[in-house]
C-alpha cells in the first residue's frame, strides 16, 4: 500500500484460489485470493520494511512494517506445500488477467461470499486434511 516494499515476480501463474479458512478470512477480511508462486522466482528488492510473523508452527506471513499490508503466506515445514510462496493478487502492480481455478475451506466461507464463475476445484478442510498432512495439525 505505501510502496516500503516491492517485489519482482518471475513467470508468476496466471491461476489463483481463493481460501476461506478462519486465519485467512481474519488476516485478509475476507478470503485470501492468492496465487502460489516458487519461492525463487520472486525477488524482494528491499527487505528493510518486510517483517515476518509465524501463524502458526509450520507457515509464516508476510507483512510491511510501516503500513501493515499482507505480503505473503508461505510454508515454513517440508513437505508438500514447502517451496512456493501465497501472493495476494491485489498486491500486483496490474492484477488483470488471473482466473480463479480452485476454492478451498469452502465449508468455511461466510453464505454472503459468492465469486462468478465456474468449474472451480472446491475442496473442503476434510479434503485439505487429508490432501495436506501438516494441516492434521492445525
Amino acid at each position: 500500500m505505501c510502496g516500503a516494499v516491492r517485489f519482482v515476480a518471475y513467470d508468476v501463474p496466471t491461476s489463483f484460489g481463493a481460501c476461506h479458512c478462519e486465519m485467512c478470512r481474519r488476516w485478509t477480511g475476507s478470503a485470501l485470493l492468492g496465487v502460489t508462486v516458487p519461492e525463487d522466482r520472486v525477488v524482494w528488492e528491499d527487505e528493510r520494511h518486510l517483517n515476518r510473523i509465524a501463524s502458526s508452527d509450520w507457515a509464516e506471513r508476510g507483512f510491511c512494517s510501516q503500513c501493515g499490508t499482507g505480503l505473503f503466506f508461505r510454508v515454513t515445514q517440508a513437505g508438500e506445500w514447502s517451496g512456493g510462496i501465497e501472493l495476494p493478487i491485489g498486491i500486483f502492480d496490474d492484477p488483470t488477467g488471473f482466473e480463479m481455478n480452485n476454492e478451498i475451506y469452502i465449508d468455511h466461507k461466510p453464505d454472503s461470499f459468492a465469486y462468478a464463475g465456474s468449474g472451480r476445484k472446491l475442496m473442503t478442510r476434510a479434503d485439505c486434511v487429508e490432501k495436506f498432512s501438516v494441516l492434521d495439525e492445525a
